[in-house]
């Protein structure tokens, strides 16, 4: 895969454009798996991989993948059916967002991965993976901006989680790039 090729898919996913579905001749990106359609009405919030708000082990996921805050999700355990381990996801924004913290943090979210689940007490809901270390400005009402914690910033938002195929948890991609170029070759191919 050449530079170009990277950059470019980079540009995509973070700008919120819709890529154009090609991949280079002789390039050996796999598809995902393609996956029953499905849009799911749900909460979405963040959490970072830390024990305070994890378990134990909070670079290990319920899966048993690595907590890679690039691409993975947790939902609640009634999704389970709906969005088992593996399944590759994009959240579409909320429409109206006045309590909710989505378009400052929407460059970070990109497509996820389901690896990982919430505490029982959680229902209907998914949430987003971000390094603890990363920060996002905001501001509200005149007041002046602060640096916050990603997951802080979003808050919780009333989200669509559009299924768009499936991978197997021991074949996660580690970026936001590989995922998308996957998850475009699968969409051009239906």
């Amino acid at each position: 895969m050449n530079i170009a090729t990277i950059a470019l898919t980079g540009f995509f996913v973070w700008s919120g454009i819709a890529a154009p579905a090609f991949v280079p001749a002789g390039d050996s990106v796999k598809p995902i798996l393609k996956a029953p359609e499905a849009n799911l009405s749900v909460k979405l919030t963040a959490y970072n991989a830390v024990p305070e708000q994890t378990d134990s082990d909070p670079f290990t996921t319920a899966s048993g993948a690595y907590s890679n805050p690039e691409v993975i999700a947790a939902r609640s355990r009634d999704l389970a059916a709906e969005l088992p381990f593996g399944t590759v996801i994009a959240i579409e924004a909320p429409e109206k967002s006045h309590s909710c913290g989505f378009k400052t943090v929407e460059h970070l979210i990109g497509y996820r991965v389901i690896a990982d689940t919430m505490h029982e007490r959680m229902h209907n809901k998914i949430d987003v993976l971000f390094d603890p270390g990363d920060v996002v400005e905001i501001g509200v009402n005149g007041e002046p901006k602060k640096l916050v914690n990603p997951a802080r910033a979003l808050g919780i938002c009333s989200v669509t989680a559009r299924v768009v195929g499936k991978i197997d948890v021991k074949d996660i991609p580690t970026t936001q790039s590989e995922l998308a170029m996957r998850v475009e070759r699968t969409l051009a191919q239906k």
